[in-house]
């Protein structure tokens, strides 16, 4: 049954192609990057959308709102359309969603009801969302993680009453409980989809090995078959860029796993090009014979942090569009068209409804903690300490929500509703103004652009006049980072100077797709990789990224020439985590003076350690540079921002 009290229970167009591109050439041709600065929201701004060819008429337009009755636990207030409060499953419907996606936890709470966070996401909680997306002709989508908590590539936790079981018993189990939810859940609501486990690319529920892992997964397809036959089976992969999802379809098929839909996450800031996307998909189609589907994708409005919890991506991740409204419909409107084209049966958005609780971070922090609103509770380290215990808190992802801050519907919102048919715009409005990035050698002129972009709703671009703050610009004579004010119109910008030495290491950021000046050597298992990926940049968009599931031993290098004999200093930024007690991490220089290293350690996401060497270049005018990583199975973490100058 639904238990009355739930109190105690991350996560095209042609028009846009060519703007996309006269972005980029602008900037290019000013030596400037793209950083976003969205325009607030004032509940008058429209959007244009044009319309998706192809759709069918059963086509899933779905929502991921796991977390909606722990939010309306914690005091959040949602509204329609029209300003009013009202029934956010209304309002889905009346933007055009037709399916609501819901994640089951077997079991989120401590020994004394206290719940984990995430939403608190079990059978309960799912059976009372079930519910209430009847009432408005919303079908479900079940999506199982089999764990405690959290599920996702790098964490397949067993749960605690499974966990001293062999993999015979442990798939009985499983095949049960799946029966048992389901036969729970379908009391209260239409379920059209179920989902055997959560990203799944090289383990599920404790599960290493696909010998197992199929077991579990057939485990999970009996109960739903015996539930009901015409319920489509999904699995779920994540990380199309890796290019590693016709090796997970080889794996089903060799294993013999019955399901219907292969599905895959897709987050343009992590995960590659929409082409690539395509390609994948297109590939399990052709190949696998499987329907197709992209359960989870989001993408922000703003770059604004709504509840002190840090947010999961920043303006440095507005790669193809920017953090406005105008730009998230945009980015969910070039999904769809892809999902289209390759005949997926749809598109999920993930948790657009996860915003802040209210605007103090010490009120909030008790909230995520009594109603499960946050992403982890503290008393979810029983469970995960490796992450809930360190990084509890809120919503990472408040500023991807298809809601203000205020729950207020975005017109972004509409974007599901406005693929079918097209939208226009009742006026043309500023949606954006980038702010401009710089670097400047410390002895050249401080000149600043004379004119910037405006990007309005329409996807249109008018250059504009900006007026630069010069007292601040002439007090930019030394090496450093700066802030320059301007204005363009009526609205304020910014110029972020990097004033800086010549840096003779090359693609130091990694922005640029050209690695061949880097050389690895070491080796990486078929799950792991250690490569540049737009994913955890310091700066910018791009790192070079690492992470697997087997212990870690490479280095990097970049050889450099042609130097003048002379002091010079070499640094670069690691962040990431799990690397255990002896890792070894460390950027280092060789020359023929010797070798030399500064030691970093993998101490948590965005825990930035700097490692900085001093050297002297002698006659031979060349040195190697590099960064070595020797660490723990599942350690993670990215490398970014190397640079050697002079010192002297």
């Amino acid at each position: 049954m639904i238990k009355s009290n739930m109190l105690g229970n991350y996560f095209c167009t042609v028009i846009t192609v060519f703007l996309a591109a006269m972005l980029m050439a602008a900037c290019s041709d000013k030596s400037m990057i793209p950083k976003i600065t969205s325009v607030p929201y004032n509940g008058n701004a429209d959007i244009f959308v044009q319309a998706v060819p192809n759709l069918p008429d059963n086509f899933m337009f779905g929502a991921d709102i796991s977390s909606i009755i722990a939010l309306e636990n914690s005091g959040v207030k949602f509204y329609g359309f029209n300003g009013e409060e009202q029934d956010i499953f209304k309002t889905l419907a009346d933007a055009g969603i037709n399916y609501i996606r819901i994640r089951i936890w077997n079991d989120p709470f401590d020994s004394r009801g206290n719940g984990f966070g995430g939403g608190n996401c079990d059978v309960n909680n799912a059976a009372v969302i079930a519910s209430r997306a009847k009432k408005h002709g919303l079908k479900l989508f079940i999506n199982f993680h089999y764990s405690d908590f959290w599920a996702d590539p790098g964490k397949q936790m067993v749960p605690r009453v499974w966990a001293r079981m062999s993999i015979e018993e442990k798939a009985s189990a499983l095949e049960q409980f799946t029966f048992d939810a389901l036969k729970e859940i379908g009391k209260y609501g239409d379920i059209g989809m179920v989902q055997l486990g959560n990203e799944t690319n090289s383990a599920m529920s404790g599960e290493n090995n696909w010998n197992n892992i199929s077991l579990l997964m057939n485990a999970g397809a009996r109960a739903v078959r015996k539930y009901n036959k015409n319920i489509l089976i999904t699995v779920h992969f994540t990380d199309p860029q890796a290019n590693r999802y016709a090796i997970y379809a080889g794996n089903l098929k060799e294993h013999n796993v019955d399901y219907d839909v292969f599905a895959s996450s897709y987050y343009s800031f992590w995960h590659g090009t929409l082409d690539n996307l395509k390609d994948q998909l297109d590939m399990i189609k052709n190949e696998y014979g499987k329907d197709v589907l992209i359960a989870e994708t989001a993408y922000a409005y703003t770059s604004d942090d709504g509840d002190g919890f840090a947010n999961t991506v920043s303006d440095s991740r507005a790669l193809y569009h920017p953090f406005s409204i105008y730009g998230q419909a945009l980015s969910v409107r070039d999904v769809i068209a892809v999902a289209a084209d390759t005949g997926a049966i749809g598109v999920f958005y993930w948790e657009p409804a996860w915003i802040p609780v209210g605007s103090d971070f010490t009120t909030n922090q008790e909230i995520w903690k009594q109603f499960g609103s946050g992403w982890a509770a503290i008393y979810a380290s029983i469970y995960d300490f490796r992450d809930a215990g360190t990084y509890f808190g809120g919503s990472a992802v408040d500023n991807q929500a298809l809601f203000d801050f205020s729950g207020h519907p975005l017109p972004s919102l509409n974007v599901f509703k406005y693929a079918k048919n097209g939208a226009s715009m009742r006026a043309n409005l500023i949606d954006t103004i980038p702010d401009i990035e710089m670097m400047q050698m410390l002895n050249e002129p401080r000149v600043l652009p004379n004119s910037v972009y405006a990007v309005y709703a329409d996807g249109s671009r008018q250059e504009i006049s900006v007026t630069w703050n010069q007292l601040q610009l002439s007090a930019a004579n030394t090496l450093g980072d700066y802030i320059i004010d301007g204005t363009a119109g009526n609205t304020n910008i910014k110029c972020f100077l990097s004033v800086e030495n010549e840096n003779f290491i090359v693609n130091g950021g990694f922005e640029n797709r050209d690695m061949s000046r880097w050389v690895m050597t070491g080796s990486i298992s078929n799950s792991g990789h250690a490569e540049r990926r737009t994913e955890d940049a310091r700066t910018g968009a791009s790192s070079f990224h690492f992470w697997d599931n087997e212990p870690l031993n490479f280095t990097v290098t970049q050889d450099i020439t042609g130097l003048t004999p002379g002091r010079y200093a070499v640094t670069g930024y690691l962040h990431g985590g799990d690397g255990g007690s002896s890792q070894d991490c460390h950027v280092f220089v060789q020359n023929e003076s010797g070798y030399y290293r500064s030691d970093v350690r993998l101490a948590g996401w965005k825990s930035y350690q700097q490692a900085v060497i001093y050297i002297d270049v002698g006659a031979s005018g060349s040195a190697t540079v590099g960064f070595a990583v020797k660490c723990a199975a599942n350690g993670w973490g990215a490398w970014d921002d190397f640079k050697m100058f002079r010192a002297d």
